[in-house]
């Protein structure tokens, strides 16, 4: 024990010696503490009271033998008409190893009797009982003899029987923490038992004649090996010192009353110990070169926590001030939690952040405080006096939205911008405020992929009311002309790309058009090249943007003098329209075009889309450019024949119907079948076609004389030479 140091913090209390008075004749065989009194069991039957200062009070004769064992316990008043009165369980160690229990109302004779058995019914007496509880409220029982230690589970029918060590204790050496830890003593060392096994052992030497526990203090009786005394020893367990040691005569009861530990001799003397005042500790303490910094703090604690209790606040608070470094900070700002002690808390709070020892939560709370007092000058100092980005280490969301709620606005955002949560910058300036123009400037501030976050989370708003600004960031951040300082300290390897921002021009489809078209300008091979294409393709040929022909919807049932100067408006308008969705098509027709360079078997789009978009707003322009790209040549006369574009019929084979040119001569053969199911005058067109067949020889005559022949409106002299 030479490492564990030695402060006597404990003192006799009675000035004269202590006697057990004449008046108990027996020789006390047992003895109980508690409500003010202690009681003393004799060989010859009779129990005694004795009052502060072991004064005798009155006795009665309890048995004709002697009485082995005897327990206070605590006054209740009990309801006559109480019908489930709460149950009750007591317990009896006896020296066979059986258990005596008896459950129930015991005032009222409602009980009943068991037995249980610990593990070896031939193990010796049981040396020692002690209830305690679980996490759910369930009421187990510990049972030591001197080879076990057991616990017993009474949620269980019968109780559960657990073993938990193979070794034991002797009477006298088994004691209970006020934790509810079963604490015996052995020759080698002292065990804690809790519910799941054995918990911390002390290595104190020596024979355990007695153990006790008072205040959070271990009291062992262990004799002297070097000259046989007993001397009696007070732990602090916590802060590893020894509180008191006395030399002492044969003790032969140890029990706690009065606030005193009293220890009863064979002699029938007494010793009355109790703890000293805690301005004597300190004195003790300052006093002494072995002074210790968290012994101290534990005697600084022991006084704050006394005037606490008195209701002395302020006087407390600068005890537990001092102890900072030693005591866990929550167990001071739990008891200061409440309304009338937000002064202090705020107080002992800072002494924390002085020393920088407040924790995250509690840096946070030292924030609430000063909102809660409105305190300007020191939350402003809190938040803004530091250089970098905010060594306090406080939650940043839980700080805006307090600030937040007592209208503390700037503050908040402050924090948000310096704590680097942008969003919650952003959302301030947005939601809160409507700066838009500010927003803006501030995301262009930002590193690009920081930027890119903040278009994608309130690009829809910005778009809203700052379009243009926007898809000028937007842009900026797509191309190379972000500025190339952020550009080589950012982390990005590549430009994103455009399609990761598609969601906010959900409502905006014109902007998103002059976006892709700028974006293709600017940047020759973009990555997602052909998503482009496709997407400014559904755009130029869509009706939802391009305009609906107005015109078509308007209603001349009461005749042109019947129409309104606003109907003549809404005319102009849709002829506007009208024009601008035929501007947009064309914008499609060379985009198909130039994403389609000759001599390229594919296109840099999707081609079924674009046919599909063509067809679906009847644009045969752009229809016939594809099929014929697609070498769908049938279908290209196909669009002809159902148009009755006779010249464009026949120009359209001359330029592809030439095999010498790689061209497909049966396009002719379909051609003259045509004419010939048309069933009307065609014979310009056809002598045309026949001319063309003959000069260059592409069909023989059987061929188109059979398809012509069934056109009843054809004469003879259109096929003569």
């Amino acid at each position: 024990m030479h490492q564990w140091r030695r402060f006597d913090f404990f003192e006799e209390k009675c000035a004269r010696k202590c006697t057990i008075p004449e008046d108990v004749t027996g020789t006390i065989t047992c003895c109980s503490g508690g409500r003010g009194r202690v009681v003393v069991g004799c060989d010859d039957g009779t129990v005694s009271l004795l009052d502060r200062g072991l004064k005798y009070s009155y006795g009665f004769q309890a048995h004709s033998s002697s009485v082995h064992f005897l327990q206070q316990l605590k006054i209740t008043s009990f309801i006559v008409s109480e019908e489930a009165p709460p149950k009750s369980l007591m317990a009896i160690g006896l020296n066979n190893g059986c258990i005596y229990c008896i459950k129930g109302d015991i005032t009222r004779k409602r009980i009943t009797r068991f037995k249980l058995q610990i593990s070896d019914p031939d193990e010796s007496s049981i040396t020692g009982l002690g209830f305690c509880k679980d996490g759910q409220g369930l009421v187990l029982l510990f049972a030591v003899s001197p080879n076990s230690v057991s616990l017993f589970n009474f949620q269980s029918h019968p109780p559960r029987l657990q073993i938990l060590d193979q070794i034991g204790s002797t009477v006298n050496s088994v004691t209970m923490s006020d934790r509810s830890e079963l604490i015996i003593g052995r020759p080698e060392a002292v065990y804690f038992y809790e519910v799941d096994g054995r918990g911390p052992c002390w290595a104190f030497e020596g024979e355990k004649k007695f153990l006790g526990w008072f205040h959070g203090n271990l009291l062992c009786v262990i004799p002297d090996r070097r000259n046989g005394k007993d001397t009696f020893y007070i732990y602090d367990l916590k802060n590893r010192l020894i509180a008191h040691s006395v030399a002492v005569n044969e003790v032969s009861h140890l029990l706690c009353e009065w606030g005193n530990i009293v220890l009863i001799m064979t002699d029938k003397s007494a010793l009355c110990i109790g703890e000293k005042d805690i301005e004597s500790k300190q004195d003790m303490l300052a006093q002494s070169q072995q002074a210790d910094a968290a012994a101290t703090s534990e005697v600084l604690r022991k006084y704050g926590d006394h005037l606490y209790s008195k209701r002395e606040y302020d006087e407390a608070m600068a005890q537990y001030v001092l102890t900072i470094g030693h005591l866990e900070p929550s167990y001071v700002v739990q008891k200061f939690l409440d309304a009338q002690g937000i002064h202090n808390l705020t107080d002992y709070l800072e002494k924390l952040q002085e020393k920088g020892l407040a924790s995250k939560d509690q840096t946070t709370l030292l924030l609430k405080c000063y909102i809660k007092l409105k305190d300007d000058e020191k939350l402003n100092v809190f938040i803004k006096s530091e250089d970098g980005i905010g060594e306090h280490e406080f939650d940043v969301e839980t700080a805006i939205r307090v600030c937040c709620a007592a209208n503390y606005h700037e503050q908040a955002m402050y924090v948000a911008r310096k704590a680097g949560r942008h969003e919650l910058y952003l959302k301030f300036l947005l939601d809160d405020l409507g700066s838009y123009d500010e927003a803006l400037q501030y995301i262009s501030s930002l590193e690009p992929s920081q930027s890119g976050v903040a278009i994608i989370e309130f690009g829809e708003i910005l778009m809203e009311h700052k379009p243009a600004e926007t898809v000028e960031i937007l842009m900026r951040l797509c191309t190379e002309e972000g500025d190339s300082s952020k550009k080589e300290s950012s982390n990005e390897t590549y430009l994103p790309s455009p399609f990761d921002f598609l969601d906010i021009f959900v409502h905006h489809r014109q902007h998103l058009m002059d976006f892709l078209e700028e974006y293709t300008n600017k940047v020759k091979d973009p990555p997602a090249k052909k998503d482009v294409h496709n997407t400014l393709l559904e755009l130029y040929f869509s009706n939802d943007l391009n305009f609906p022909d107005s015109l078509a919807q308007l209603s001349f049932s009461d005749g042109p003098e019947a129409q309104s100067d606003e109907t003549l408006l809404a005319i102009g308008e849709g002829s506007t329209k009208s024009k601008d969705r035929e501007e947009s098509y064309q914008k499609g027709l060379r985009l198909l075009k130039s994403a389609w360079p000759s001599g390229q078997e594919t296109p840099q789009y999707d081609a079924g889309l674009a046919v599909f978009l063509c067809e679906m707003n009847n644009f045969m322009e752009g229809v016939l450019y594809l099929y014929e790209k697609l070498k769908l040549y049938k279908e290209v006369m196909a669009c002809y024949m159902q148009a009755h574009d006779h010249e464009g019929l026949i120009a359209f084979c001359k330029r592809l119907g030439d095999s010498g040119e790689g061209g497909d001569p049966t396009l002719w053969a379909d051609l003259l079948k045509y004419f010939g199911e048309l069933g009307e005058d065609c014979t310009k067109e056809v002598k045309e076609v026949l001319a063309y067949i003959e000069r260059d020889d592409i069909l023989p005559p059987t061929v188109f004389l059979e398809a012509l022949s069934r056109n009843p409106c054809l004469t003879v002299s259109v096929v003569e030479d």
